[in-house]
């Protein structure tokens, strides 16, 4: 039984006679254990909720339009208790940072409900024989974070003996026809080189059911005490990976029509070599895994700029980001500077203090590292942030707040969409502070 916390005004539910403080028990003869279940029961128009009022079991049915939502609200989100990861994987990020933080950092889900809710990955070590059958019946998707395909070298990576076995629910549900995002964390000396082939080779057996694979660099913190020796990307070890993959996008290409699988941005980065060109990336499927979030962002900046008109004050701003960035944000602003020579914009490449310098993205800088590095400077007007460097209720990672930064900056602290459309509007919006 699910305790059902808020009922809509006006909602079907409210209409039927649902009550605030009943418990759901099931629809349509479902017996409901999460969101999942309660998703899947409710697209029927005609609903039969079995309910717990006051210890009596009682049937309320409800009626409401094809896509309508009952009007129901729950204690979570899930229905229920988040599946903890309980792999011990040598790259994980989540063990490389420091104490003291806040305890919803430490927290590691591996939730396959997370998963096709939210676009989380998951290891696939959590899932259980009926757990993949309910994901068949439901034809959900989810994002597997595959790493390799050896079964042997998968334990050990994961730190956790049933690694290995979890891949032959990789397997059935490609058999099946489960649609499915991967990602391949690579560590240089472990999974690269002829073990990154075999998986590889593996995953392209089970499209079109994968339907793209992300390689990203492993992150590595300064805080790293008691952890599995990795070495880091070096510019050499890089290249052999990108061209690794390039090599069989280009086989991919005569193959499958499409690549389907990507290397992060940042192993180009690493690798010193130019970005992909818009194409390459063959719609972004793996965006939100940093796949082309670099060159789509510039392309839609410069596609921005060639209508942009502007006839306004002198503008002077400040861009806050990462070292990886900064000289693509310091390119788009020297050109936005040359056709409009009155907006000025300066580009400041942060250091990461925090997590150390081997950490060059936007989304893990702290307040601190960017109080450090902004403080005593002419900012001008205000500060552009990426909006990916706070959380949703504008914390940075080390707790310090938006508006905690700009009053010790003495200026607006501006979190901007990754969106190259948005950037523009927001450096040529009338005012600055407005444009957040």
């Amino acid at each position: 039984m699910i305790k059902i916390t808020e009922v809509a005004a006006g909602s079907p539910a409210a209409r039927a006679g649902v009550l605030c403080g009943d418990a759901l028990i099931a629809v349509n003869g479902l017996v409901i254990r999460d969101v999942l279940d309660y998703r899947y029961a409710i697209t029927e128009k005609k609903l039969e909720l079995t309910l717990s009022r006051s210890g009596a079991e009682q049937t309320v049915t409800v009626e409401k339009g094809e896509y309508e939502d009952p009007g129901l609200s729950f204690p979570t989100a899930l229905m229920d208790k988040k599946q903890i990861c309980g792999n011990h994987c040598v790259f994980c990020f989540i063990d490389q940072n420091p104490k003291g933080m806040r305890k919803s950092i430490y927290l590691k889900d591996d939730d396959a409900r997370l998963s096709f809710l939210h676009g989380s990955y998951i290891t696939l070590t959590n899932l259980t024989d009926a757990d993949v059958d309910r994901i068949i019946k439901m034809h959900l998707t989810v994002n597997v974070s595959v790493h390799t395909t050896d079964p042997e070298l998968r334990c050990r990576m994961l730190g956790n003996p049933k690694a290995g076995d979890a891949l032959r629910h990789l397997y059935r549900m490609a058999e099946h026809g489960v649609m499915m995002d991967c990602q391949i964390v690579l560590c240089p000396g472990w999974n690269d080189g002829d073990a990154l082939h075999r998986t590889l080779a593996d995953l392209f057996r089970l499209v079109p059911a994968v339907t793209s694979i992300a390689v990203v660099p492993l992150g590595m913190t300064k805080h790293r005490t008691h952890l599995c020796r990795l070495e880091p990307f070096t510019k050499e070890t890089a290249r052999a990976a990108v061209e690794q993959i390039e090599a069989v996008q280009r086989w991919s290409l005569s193959e499958h029509g499409n690549r389907i699988v990507y290397a992060a941005d940042e192993l180009y980065l690493l690798a010193e070599l130019p970005l992909p060109q818009a194409d390459a990336y063959e719609g972004y499927p793996q965006y939100e895994n940093g796949v082309g979030m670099l060159r789509c962002l510039m392309d839609e900046f410069y596609d921005a700029l060639a209508d942009a008109e502007y006839d306004g004050a002198e503008k002077h701003l400040t861009i806050a980001t990462g070292t990886a960035a900064a000289p693509f944000f310091e390119q788009m602003m020297n050109d936005l500077h040359e056709k409009f020579p009155m907006v000025n914009v300066n580009v400041i490449a942060v250091r990461n203090d925090f997590y150390g310098e081997s950490v060059t993205v936007a989304g893990l800088l702290t307040g601190q590292d960017l109080l450090a590095r902004l403080r005593g400077k002419n900012l001008g007007e205000a500060v552009l942030l990426s909006e990916t460097c706070l959380r949703y209720d504008d914390l940075f990672l080390d707790d310090m707040s938006r508006e905690e930064l700009e009053e010790a900056l003495g200026v607006p602290v501006i979190k901007n969409q990754v969106d190259g459309y948005v950037l523009l509007e927001t450096i040529l919006g009338t005012e600055a502070g407005n444009c957040g």
